[in-house]
């Protein structure tokens, strides 16, 4: 429903754009599209790369790389999975819902979902187009290390 408000207020804003003046609105049309085709095919290996590494680490797989009993080996391996896998938050949280319940450890999941929330190795190169290398490279790793911080302290309070 949220979706739909959003696209009807888009629309609106368009046409009264449109009414406003019809060049300049053209103009930023062809725009869009042209960033749209320049980031497409990025993104679409993006899509790709993701697809193959959930093909390929099973929720079993997952699950025993990152035990309780994993320690900061499953949380450097949880860290590297989710740093290169792009899942949208919808299905990341189910995701490791079913890894607790499967035995995983908390400071496991909580550095998991930090990293696959805020590092993007796959989506680097785009990032790195979009802003720069150096902000984007900072940018991720500061992530990187910020979720461990919030994995200790989930592994202090939770575990």
């Amino acid at each position: 429903m949220y979706d739909y408000v959003l696209y009807l207020l888009a629309g609106i804003f368009l046409v009264i754009s449109f009414k406003r003046d019809k060049k300049k609105t053209k103009m930023a049309l062809k725009k869009a599209w042209k960033s749209f085709e320049n980031i497409l095919p990025q993104f679409l290996t993006i899509l790709a790369f993701s697809g193959m590494v959930l093909a390929l680490l099973s929720p079993d797989v997952i699950s025993r790389l990152l035990g309780q009993k994993a320690g900061w080996q499953g949380m450097i391996i949880a860290s590297i999975i989710g740093s290169i896998t792009l899942i949208p938050a919808f299905i990341a949280f189910p995701i490791a819902a079913m890894l607790l319940k499967n035995g995983a450890g908390f400071a496991q999941i909580a550095v998991f979902v930090s990293t696959l929330m805020m590092v993007g190795i796959v989506t680097l190169p785009l990032e790195i187009k979009c802003f720069g290398k150096k902000i984007s490279i900072m940018r991720n790793m500061f992530a990187y290390l910020f979720s461990f911080m919030v994995a200790l302290v989930i592994g202090v309070v939770l575990g």
